[in-house]
């Protein structure tokens, strides 16, 4: 069967095949782009759960397939759960995964307090309009120098005590075991029913 995921971030993309291949399931996973869909999809959502109704909900109503969407992002709580919803853009619209980074380690300068939390929360939406919801977290802390060759988002600079690493120095394996997609997707895989129905 055909899914649309409602991205064309190739790294969120293999991510989420990856974790669905563990499972053992065979879907065929679309991207946007996979699909033909050239609009605009605004997440003017100010909530995680939000945000992934609002992209799901519009790839399933222009393909006729069920539709999986995620929003995620860094929840810092010295910074009062910033960056939150605005991760992918907390330096500016156009800012690079580096220059968000820049802006987290200036915020935090001189705050002793550096727990934070990666969380995801994912929307699946029926073409027949039902919604499932799920999330995932994964707790750390924010460290002031980067580690790892990995260079998405703000896995360089987040640290998981568990297995003393950044998200950056884990293997894909590591991280998909431990990560707030990851276990998310885990969540999701209990209610496959929903989508494979």
């Amino acid at each position: 069967m055909k899914v649309v995921f409602a991205s064309n971030n190739a790294h969120k993309v293999s991510e989420f095949k990856s974790c669905l291949a563990d499972a053992g399931l065979d879907i065929e996973i679309l991207t946007i782009k996979e699909t033909g869909f050239t609009g605009d999809i605004i997440e003017s959502a100010d909530t995680f759960k939000g945000n992934a109704y609002i992209k799901a909900k519009t790839l399933s109503d222009y393909t006729g397939l069920i539709a999986i969407a995620d929003d995620s992002g860094l929840s810092v709580d010295a910074l009062n759960g910033a960056p939150g919803v605005y991760s992918a853009r907390f330096a500016g619209e156009d800012a690079t995964d580096s220059d968000n980074i820049q802006k987290l380690l200036a915020e935090l300068k001189d705050k002793p307090e550096r727990s934070a939390k990666f969380v995801c929360t994912i929307c699946v939406c029926r073409p027949d309009g039902e919604t499932l919801y799920v999330s995932g977290e994964s707790k750390g802390e924010i460290i002031d120098e980067r580690r790892g060759g990995g260079t998405f988002g703000y896995d360089p600079v987040f640290y998981y005590p568990p297995f003393d690493k950044t998200f950056a120095e884990m293997t894909s394996d590591e991280k998909n075991s431990i990560s707030h997609r990851g276990r998310a997707v885990e969540e999701l895989l209990k209610h496959t029913d929903f989508f494979l129905k």
